[in-house]
């Protein structure tokens, strides 16, 4: 690392330890669902390749990964709902660790976010109440589908949803991952739960904020059974208007889940606070700084992040770390990027994003690479 590169990200190219694990530096790979489990889900030696590729970063989070059949929603993305699917995971954490590179898997249930097409007997999918996404249309096993209005979980299945995360997390574990991240965001089951606009429940689930809190509450219960909580993170998109999210008390919504979560001492708490994803429009953006004045645990940002920003982010303390997700598509080698001042490659095109093979995967070089070639 040349004299000029550390002193220009000093801060997120700094060593950071996070619970019990020592980050070596504080560039995250977000998760990026990228599709290419294929149809039956199967962690494969690609997708090994790809997070192999990209282990100059502190710490991964993997793809969303789906704790249940009834949790599917997108077309070839992974799931952990089997013992050989965890077993396949496998060889993804051995080499992500071989480059010394700690790996969460983030939990996922995609809730209303679905179609009847990817569920078992063709049910409807499921969801805290009966108001389907305003939206165009969902990429389903048989094309181009109109959203579908879910059914609503009864009261008792909850708690049987909440044990498929805790099932995932076990086997999570049994995988290698050396943690989890509770996906609570971008209008998935549990911020269906969270958010007064898709929860119109009048039972122990809906309502007040608590109420509306409790499915995460549980979720985070039972996960912590099996992790500690310094080894278990939840992901939040105050923000988000993706899946047709947004509330009018998202504010209080919020900071009050983040304020419950501090009690257990969570590894971290990863807020998807820039806009880039789409802006609900409710009122003013909700910023790191509100959730440092509720959580005390290590605080991820993400979403629409440079080099520059994300050293400003942690040199002013309102960050710990900061996820990059969309320039990891393109640059596998971004951690040495930003430590070398290397020039960044554009964004690759979103139509390769889930081609399911290996081109806008497994092919983008390294910047060294790509030198040598121009040479």
């Amino acid at each position: 690392m040349s004299d000029h590169s550390a002193s220009s990200s000093p801060n997120l190219l700094s060593s950071f330890t996070l619970g019990d694990l020592t980050l070596k530096n504080r560039v995250v790979m977000a998760p990026l669902t990228r599709g290419r489990a294929g149809e039956e889900r199967m962690p494969n030696a690609m997708m090994a390749e790809y997070y192999s590729q990209r282990a100059g970063a502190g710490l991964i989070i993997s793809e969303a990964t789906v704790v249940s059949p009834q949790a599917n929603g997108w077309l070839h993305s992974p799931a952990i709902y089997s013992d050989d699917r965890a077993q396949a995971w496998q060889q993804i954490v051995e080499a992500v660790h071989k480059k010394g590179t700690p790996i969460f898997l983030q939990l996922w249930h995609c809730g209303r976010a679905s179609h009847s097409s990817f569920q078992e007997n063709g049910q409807l999918p499921v969801s805290a109440s009966a108001i389907k996404i305003n939206d165009d249309y969902i990429h389903t096993p048989i094309g181009k589908q109109p959203y579908e209005t879910p059914r609503p979980l009864e009261t008792e299945e909850v708690p049987m949803v909440v044990e498929d995360y805790r099932r995932a997390t076990e086997r999570a574990k049994m995988a290698g991952f050396d943690g989890v991240e509770v996906h609570s965001a971008n209008g998935y089951l549990i911020d269906q739960f969270l958010q007064s606009k898709s929860n119109h429940r009048d039972d122990r689930y809906g309502g007040s904020i608590e109420n509306r809190y409790q499915f995460l509450k549980e979720i985070v219960e039972a996960v912590i059974t099996v992790f500690p909580a310094n080894r278990v993170g939840v992901r939040f998109a105050p923000n988000g208007s993706f899946n047709d999210m947004g509330s009018p008390d998202y504010r209080e919504t919020f900071l009050y889940a983040a304020q419950q979560l501090n009690a257990y001492g969570l590894a971290y708490l990863h807020v998807m606070d820039g806009l880039e994803f789409g802006f609900h429009e409710l009122g003013e953006p909700m910023t790191l700084a509100e959730f440092r004045q509720v959580f005390d645990g290590a605080l991820i940002g993400n979403c629409g992040y440079t080099q520059e920003k994300a050293e400003t982010a942690i040199r002013d303390g309102n960050a710990d770390l900061i996820a990059f997700g969309r320039p990891y598509i393109s640059n596998p080698d971004l951690a040495e990027r930003f430590a070398h001042d290397w020039p960044l490659e554009p964004p690759a095109s979103m139509d390769i994003w889930y081609s399911f093979g290996k081109e806008g995967y497994i092919d983008f070089p390294k910047y060294q690479e790509s030198e040598l070639s121009k040479s």
